[in-house]
């Protein structure tokens, strides 16, 4: 009978950057329809992704990253994410996640707009609050203004 494994490699991509290669100790990801949660030794799947964050855990520490859709195969011992877009929460610049939510908010469409006018304003709404959620769950978004930045403790 076969071990299972101790660990899952975790790979993140998108079309830009190789954003993360760590080995750990489990993780949560948006699928399509919900989260969904990684031990080692899970079945493989391969399985559509949604808007959200992905938390993965390891030893004591709990890191986040915002995914926007793509697609993640699932091993017992690896998990390889295709993403659109991905980012750490250190790295969300919290005024601009704030600013593309407003723009996204006094964008709503008007009366007799398309379903998908409707759509897309909701999706832009939705990744801006995604950005904001995981810059103030990890408590160290950044604030860029100008040259200058100033770290941004989570309320």
């Amino acid at each position: 009978m076969a071990t299972l494994p101790e660990k899952i490699e975790l790979q993140v991509v998108t079309p830009e950057r190789h954003l993360l290669s760590e080995d750990v100790d489990s993780l949560e990801m948006p699928g399509k329809d919900g989260y969904l949660g990684i031990l080692p030794g899970h079945a493989p799947l391969i399985t559509e992704l949604g808007v959200g964050i992905l938390t993965y855990h390891k030893g004591g520490e709990t890191r986040l990253l915002t995914v926007m859709h793509g697609y993640a195969e699932v091993l017992p011992d690896r998990v390889i994410v295709l993403a659109e877009t991905a980012e750490r929460a250190e790295e969300i610049d919290v005024a601009r996640a704030r600013a593309a939510l407003d723009r996204a908010k006094a964008d709503l469409p008007k009366a007799g707009s398309t379903e998908a006018d409707w759509d897309r304003s909701n999706a832009a709404i939705q990744r801006a609050e995604v950005r904001l959620q995981a810059a103030s769950r990890s408590g160290s978004g950044t604030v860029r203004t100008g040259s200058r930045e100033m770290e941004h403790a989570a309320a």
